[in-house]
């Protein structure tokens, strides 16, 4: 299981990498801000949705604390995506939010 942590993110976009971020908070959570060009797609929503998703590109998945997200993780890699799991999840956000 590939992971990361919300610095080694920032430091990722500092650097200007090509990044995709999927949040699977719910509505509710992401009101209150998200990581700069994050999409949202939640996991109460995800076994309907993960289609939107392209299987060529590799995912780096957040939640509040990192349990949502490595259950999404599981989830994708088991339909063949590539993804990363950032472990310590909004809680451990310092940046900028959208």
């Amino acid at each position: 299981m590939n992971e990361m942590t919300a610095a080694q993110l920032e430091e990722k976009m500092n650097a200007g990498e090509t990044l995709h971020i999927v949040d699977v908070r719910e509505l509710d959570e992401v009101a209150n801000g998200m990581v700069p060009g994050a999409i949202n797609i939640p996991l109460s929503e995800f076994a309907d949705r993960y289609t939107e998703l392209e299987k060529e590109k590799e995912y780096i998945l957040i939640c509040a604390a990192g349990g949502r997200s490595a259950k999404a993780q599981m989830f994708l890699e088991a339909q063949g995506y590539h993804c990363i799991n950032m472990v310590d999840g909004m809680n451990g956000w310092t940046g900028e939010l959208k």
